[in-house]
């Protein structure tokens, strides 16, 4: 092989080809709106019995790019790997994004866990520019979010 062959550096190429124009996605403003998209594609049959944890994807003009299901777990939690949700947002190019579990209880009051997650991931996105709007804790009769809160 040449030695100018030996040398040469490889590149990574990006592409990035959405499917959809984002001006025709739903723009997310308030709380309300969040929750009335996520229930629209939950399980209402598993709402009540296992934990699931979802993330909405969203661009800079907060318009939904996505929504993804990152685990499910049994009735008294669900592992929420960070690694997971930050490669599904860089591959999916968005600037924010939305979390969101259910607890099946119906207690809608985030537990000290929920305040640790949110804060890991926080520090998470603040390293890579991804913005995280809100953590919503959702049942089937209502929700509570932590930017409403003050929390986020």
């Amino acid at each position: 092989m040449e030695q100018n062959q030996l040398l040469k550096v490889c590149e990574v190429q990006l592409t990035y080809k959405p499917s959809f124009n984002p001006v025709d996605r739903p723009q997310i403003t308030t709380s309300k709106q969040c929750y009335s998209i996520i229930m629209q594609h939950w399980n209402l049959g598993l709402i009540n019995f296992l934990e699931e944890f979802k993330i909405i994807l969203l661009n800079r003009s907060n318009r939904v790019l996505g929504l993804v299901d990152i685990s499910m777990g049994g009735v008294s939690g669900t592992y929420v790997d960070p690694k997971v949700i930050f490669v599904v947002a860089l591959k999916a190019n968005a600037s924010g994004l939305i979390m969101c579990h259910n607890h099946p209880s119906g207690n809608l009051r985030p537990s000290d866990a929920d305040f640790k997650l949110t804060s890991k991931l926080k520090e998470c996105a603040k390293l890579l520019e991804i913005e995280i709007h809100d953590h919503l804790i959702i049942s089937g009769n209502g929700y509570y979010s932590m930017a409403d809160d003050g929390i986020i």
